[in-house]
């Protein structure tokens, strides 16, 4: 008996670590890969939703739902009626507080009050049940997904682009074009209802409450070994190795001027809002100060250091004469970068000194020259 425990044991561990990493998936393709000061709340949400779904088949049969919940069987001593109740005034609170979750998920301009929070907390209700059917048929679409990338020995990568209200055709677009620049031919589809209906049935049940996380429709960019599903927040990649690293390659460096954000966080946005205004070159140097002393992850950092380097580089080649050239990114900027990184300056003009110097010692090794060929030759002579 100890020995089928034991079994039984490492099957329920192995069994959880499976459905933790299928909801991974499903949640990725639900909604890519958001925000960091909102994935948490997704996690929490969508984990909630499935507890609810255990609580309420706790009600019904206790056995089963304590077994679910804690993976363990009730001991004969303890009172069914009791388990059934604290499982009763759990699955009643819970919805409640997945549609306070569900209301913070919102920009904080859209987020409802009043009237409309009271609406949000009771639309937690039908919110949790939907989600938790969604979450089971994504686990399924994910699953399938991720056979078909290990057969086909793809890899996958996530890019943040946090799309700006409004704007997902024209980053669509630029994309595509994108890509098609970097040598990745694609067609544009739509991502099909298996992917693109659920959160959009979401967004309905919840009022609107996801915001801006959910499009009105969501695209894939199909090539040869090749694919990229464009959320809001995030473009999800799957390939050849080869293809992926293109493709990163190729959004990092190319989608500077896009109605988009490539970082997640609001100070690292608002950088990116202000550097899009810069004209001058004291507008260069005032966000060069800002850069050396902004508190962002040091992913997001380098990615502002990078656009900022790219504008300037735009500028010089697009012919900008409210840009002294180097100006700007000789000094100020190689200052600011904690690697220490250089960014190369225009070269100097010599000073007449300088040239008077370097005439002397090119004159001197003339002479050099001279003197030791009269003495070869002399030598030769006397023997």
């Amino acid at each position: 008996m100890a020995i089928f425990a034991g079994i039984a044991s490492l099957l329920g561990r192995f069994a959880g670590q499976l459905l933790n990493t299928t909801l991974g998936w499903a949640t990725l393709l639900l909604f890519g890969k958001v925000p960091a000061s909102r994935q948490m709340l997704l996690l929490v949400i969508v984990f909630g939703s499935l507890v609810w779904v255990v609580l309420v088949v706790g009600v019904l049969v206790p056995t089963i739902g304590t077994l679910l919940l804690s993976g363990v069987t009730l001991p004969a001593f303890v009172d069914l009626g009791w388990v059934r109740l604290g499982m009763l005034v759990g699955a009643l609170i819970l919805p409640a507080i997945i549609g306070v979750l569900a209301a913070m998920v919102a920009e904080k301009g859209s987020r409802p009050n009043g009237l409309g929070f009271i609406v949000a907390v009771v639309r937690g209700y039908p919110f949790a049940f939907v989600l938790a059917l969604v979450m089971v048929l994504l686990a399924v679409v994910a699953s399938v997904r991720k056979i078909r990338s290990l057969a086909k020995r793809w890899q996958d990568a996530h890019v943040p682009i946090v799309v700006k209200p409004g704007a997902y055709d024209r980053v669509l677009e630029k994309l595509g074009t994108t890509l098609k620049g970097a040598g990745l031919e694609q067609e544009t589809k739509s991502a099909g209802q298996l992917i693109s209906g659920p959160p959009k049935l979401l967004d309905l049940v919840a009022g609107r409450a996801l915001g801006t996380l959910v499009p009105d429709q969501l695209m894939l960019l199909i090539g040869p070994d090749f694919e990229a599903l464009i959320y809001p927040s995030d473009v999800a990649i799957s390939g050849t190795k080869a293809k992926v690293a293109s493709a990163r390659a190729a959004i990092s460096s190319r989608m500077i001027d896009v109605p988009a954000y490539l970082t997640t966080s609001a100070e690292a946005q608002r950088f990116e809002d202000d550097l899009a205004k810069a004209r001058t070159n004291e507008d260069l140097r005032a966000l060069d100060e800002r850069l050396s002393s902004l508190t962002v992850p040091f992913e997001e950092w380098d990615v502002l250091y990078r656009e900022r380097l790219q504008v300037e580089l735009e500028w010089h080649v697009g012919g900008n004469q409210t840009l002294e050239p180097g100006a700007a990114g000789a000094e100020s900027s190689a200052s600011s970068h904690p690697a220490g990184r250089a960014v190369v300056s225009q070269p100097t003009r010599l000073q007449p000194l300088d040239l008077a110097i370097a005439a002397g010692g090119l004159g001197l090794i003339a002479l050099d020259l001279v003197l030791l060929l009269t003495s070869r030759r002399t030598g030769d002579e006397r023997r």
